[in-house]
């Protein structure tokens, strides 16, 4: 079921919804969390198909803010979704004029109550400090897209000096299979490891993360260098028994190799956008993993005189 409100209000559109269950026979008590994208017009459509099918494992209210010509009066327009391919409802706000920088006044009353709410930026323009952009303050969980901005790296630092429990980014995410390999590759005896070389095309930030991460858990430097892609090609370890390494030139299939045992291939294909998506919303508590790995990409201060 599908409802145009043009130049409506937030009381119009949640009798809309309330009407809208009722005339299907359900009710949004089944739905555990909200879920608001903050985007533009260009990138909804992705997004929204993203969140809708995530939202099957999830079942949600999704909010999509969209500001449009803010030098217009202010005005308020709604697309209402509800049954269409999900068992949540989604809501596309699109918001004209001054109403645009007071989003989260507009949506606050359309929060589900009593249930976690989740802030996703999918665009190239997320906040540099999530949690206190207006519409992240609404939320227990923000997630931004460093990837998906001009600058990944300056933007994972920024991201790093504006750490609150909360933030995740799908840069991280998308380290989730390769973190899992390497922890249950390390776990294997082997020598004690001296430094490590992350592999990727330029720009990506999940290598800095895992290099991170890595840095973190070993104690030991671990670098990132460019190679032709697709996303991360290969991890390598210096050890004392020798190189260990994984590759994956085919954004597909991994091969394991390490020093007195024959090489193993493992399945490592590259995720799309809403499979990280349903697993940023089975997890809504802090990721402290990514603090400490983002942490490393502080900047560090020089005390003055030094």
């Amino acid at each position: 079921m599908m409802i145009d409100l043009t130049e409506t209000s937030t009381g119009a559109i949640n009798d809309a919804l309330r009407q809208a269950r009722l005339r299907l026979g359900g009710v949004a008590s089944g739905m555990v969390l909200t879920l608001v994208i903050v985007t533009d017009e260009g990138e909804q459509y992705d997004a929204v198909r993203a969140a809708t099918v995530a939202a099957r494992q999830h079942p949600c209210r999704i909010l999509v803010v969209i500001i449009r010509r803010p030098r217009e009066r202010s005005r308020l327009d709604a697309e209402i979704r509800v049954g269409e391919s999900s068992p949540g409802e989604t809501v596309l706000l699109r918001m004209y004029g001054p109403l645009g920088q007071h989003a989260d006044s507009v949506i606050a009353p359309l929060l589900l109550p009593d249930t976690p709410v989740v802030t996703w930026w999918p665009g190239a323009t997320p906040p540099p400090v999530p949690a206190e952009d207006p519409m992240g303050a609404l939320a227990q969980r923000r997630i931004t897209d460093a990837a998906a901005t001009d600058s990944p790296g300056e933007f994972l630092t920024r991201l790093a000096a504006g750490y609150h429990p909360g933030d995740t980014d799908l840069s991280w995410t998308r380290s989730t299979p390769w973190r899992s390999l390497l922890a249950a590759t390390m776990d294997q005896p082997s020598g004690i490891v001296t430094g490590g070389i992350v592999s990727a095309e330029e720009g990506n930030p999940t290598a800095d993360l895992i290099a991170a991460w890595l840095s973190h858990g070993f104690g030991v430097p671990a670098v990132t260098e460019v190679s032709a892609g697709p996303g991360i090609t290969a991890v390598s370890f210096a050890t004392t028994d020798g190189e260990i390494a994984i590759t994956r030139p085919d954004g597909r299939v991994a091969h394991l190799r390490r020093p007195g045992q024959p090489e193993r291939r493992v399945a490592l294909h590259r995720r799309d956008t809403t499979e990280l998506l349903e697993e940023e919303l089975r997890r809504l508590d802090p990721d402290d993993v990514y603090a400490e790995a983002l942490a490393q990409l502080r900047p560090q201060l020089v005390p003055p005189g030094l």
